[in-house]
């Protein structure tokens, strides 16, 4: 196992456990190839009342976060812990409105991939193409390019797109947005958005499209939607942590 640090004193068993995992997504979508130098966050709610969250040190790779350096702020994006550190503003532009406005949603993943670009850029988006892409296809929704996101008056339109029900946005011309009832599940809807987007590219590149018959997109998405219940993601997400801990990777400290 990764060495293990200690947990803060006057820090909630609860808070700490979801930095330590926030800290394993970090490394994660870094290890996977969807990290972009220092931008980009992932944010995670933190247990309780006070409707804080926990946003990523501007300036910092997500191989080196761990779960003591994630910053805690409110709604407002006012910091609560004690550090000279500070949020990226379009962290908390993106990402507070989310957690305010949906709370069934716990963590929010932001990613600027080559290919989750490349097809938020294409007038169709994300294609039938795959498994893959029908896996969470009616939890997709589409958030038009504003430009970068520093303008609180898109909080409103981005929440308008995802709606009451969707976990994920496809961010014309800029990126993948995935939320989750937990942080493996938000990591999960972020792999598998990623892997469909990849897929799709690598099929456009190789010539003609062969798009299964509607029947069949159909009954795909519908014995992935069975899987869809409150532990999505959870045994993935232990086996990573785990080959975190093999590589040696210290994010628990």
């Amino acid at each position: 196992m990764g060495t293990q640090g200690t947990k803060p004193a006057g820090m909630s068993d609860a808070e700490w456990e979801v930095r330590v995992d926030l800290a394993a997504a970090y490394r994660l979508i870094a290890h996977f190839g969807m990290d972009d130098l220092i931008y980009n966050h992932i944010s995670a709610r933190v247990p309780g009342p006070e409707e804080h969250f926990l946003l990523n040190p501007f300036g910092v790779l997500y191989e080196e976060v761990t779960a003591s350096s994630l910053i805690k702020v409110d709604l407002d994006g006012n910091k609560i812990d004690k550090t000279e550190e500070n949020i990226n503003p379009a962290g908390y532009v993106i990402h507070s409105c989310v957690h305010r406005e949906r709370p069934d949603l716990t963590c929010i993943i932001h990613t600027h991939t080559t290919a989750g670009v490349g097809v938020s850029a294409q007038a169709e988006g994300l294609l039938p193409l795959s498994q893959t892409s029908l896996l969470y296809w009616d939890l997709i929704g589409y958030h038009e390019f504003e430009g970068l996101a520093l303008n609180m008056e898109e909080q409103q339109r981005l929440l308008a797109d995802l709606g009451p029900e969707r976990h994920m946005l496809i961010l014309r011309n800029h990126g993948l947005l995935a939320c989750g009832r937990s942080i493996p599940e938000a990591f999960i809807m972020m792999f598998y958005l990623e892997q469909a987007c990849r897929i799709q590219i690598a099929a456009q590149a190789a010539g003609s499209l062969h798009i299964p018959p509607k029947e069949v997109q159909q009954l795909a998405h519908k014995q992935a939607m069975t899987g869809l219940g409150a532990d999505l993601g959870t045994r993935e997400f232990a086996a990573l942590k785990r080959r975190l801990d093999r590589l040696g990777a210290e994010y628990a400290v």
